[in-house]
């Protein structure tokens, strides 16, 4: 026997920090590459006092209810909708996430998806490696033909964090920025840079529309078809915040009708994306697996924080980063 806290992490992480958990807890690995099944899932948890899991593991209250001995649910993300906050909150279990430690990973690969899609950078990949670029056709006036991105408008749905560093390589590129919130904070280094726009002013006015809000009741469905049809004819749409905000089947209509010329996607309303999406027939969309922070330096961080997130709730502590801090009998 050990009075030791024991801890379920439904995933072997990359870096150091399953290693550093394990001097302080006894730890359970689910070593799968897969999700854990929901029978395994809630089984393992049953028994656990501290969770590390990811946004791919359902923590329902269904879950919590089942786990008595639970005291702190920690994610290797930054967004939560796959926990049952209220749940948690209502249990008194504290909730870490890792914010900060991957906004400029995230904006790089915005900006990456955004010229991928903008200059046609898989379609011209593909026409060489299938053997299609060969004499005489050595260089055509008109082949591939992309959009330029200097002098264009970016339009950012949201300006959190990852928006705001998004805004910043705009700048670099020349670009005219515009941004809509429900939250209008001040600009502070981004004064000059851009400005507000209304919701149907930025449809309608961006060359390219790069989304960046949370993904809650109020934005679900926010790019619904209605709004694809608003934006502006030949735009450019990047999703590297959450798929349910883009309804997929009407922009995969717009798409393949030309009314918007190209995408570039990160996230998907389901993950991994059914084989069955009209999206993957479509040439003119850049697809890439969930992986906006993935870059060795800031999983690693990611894995970090969540930890110190979980030692310092079984120890008693405040988490670092706290997603409910109602439960520390103060609001955010």
């Amino acid at each position: 026997m050990t009075d030791r806290p024991r801890v379920f992490a439904t995933r072997v992480l990359p870096g150091s920090a399953l290693a550093e958990l394990a001097r302080s807890c006894d730890l359970d690995v689910w070593a799968e590459r897969s999700i854990p099944p929901p029978a395994a899932l809630a089984e393992r948890v049953a028994a656990a006092e501290g969770l590390l899991c990811l946004l791919t593991d359902r923590i329902d209250a269904a879950l919590l209810g089942g786990a008595p001995r639970l005291r702190a649910v920690s994610s290797v993300s930054v967004g939560i909708d796959h926990i049952d906050l209220p749940a948690a909150t209502a249990r008194g279990i504290p909730v870490g996430h890792t914010p900060g430690v991957l906004t400029e990973t995230t904006a790089d690969l915005a900006f990456a998806l955004l010229l991928a899609a903008a200059r046609r950078v898989p379609e011209a990949d593909r026409f060489v490696r299938e053997g299609r670029w060969r004499p005489p056709q050595v260089w055509e006036p008109d082949l591939l033909l992309g959009r330029d991105v200097h002098g264009a408008t970016l339009g950012l749905l949201g300006l959190g964090a990852i928006g705001r560093a998004v805004a910043r390589r705009a700048g670099g590129f020349g670009m005219r920025v515009r941004a809509w919130s429900r939250s209008r904070r001040p600009l502070g280094d981004l004064e000059g840079l851009l400005r507000w726009a209304e919701f149907d002013e930025l449809l309608a006015t961006s060359d390219f529309m790069s989304v960046h809000v949370a993904l809650a009741p109020g934005t679900r469905g926010l790019l619904d078809a209605r709004a694809l049809a608003a934006m502006k004819p030949g735009a450019v749409l990047v999703n590297t915040a959450r798929g349910g905000i883009v309804d997929e089947e009407a922009l995969a209509a717009a798409l393949a009708e030309g009314r918007i010329a190209a995408a570039g996607l990160d996230v998907f309303a389901g993950e991994p994306l059914d084989p069955g999406s009209p999206l993957l027939a479509l040439p003119n969309v850049v697809l890439t697996p969930h992986i906006g922070s993935a870059s060795q330096a800031t999983r690693a961080r990611m894995a970090a924080l969540a930890v110190e997130n979980l030692v310092a709730a079984l120890a008693g502590r405040r988490m670092p980063a706290c997603a409910n801090p109602d439960v520390y009998g103060q609001s955010r």
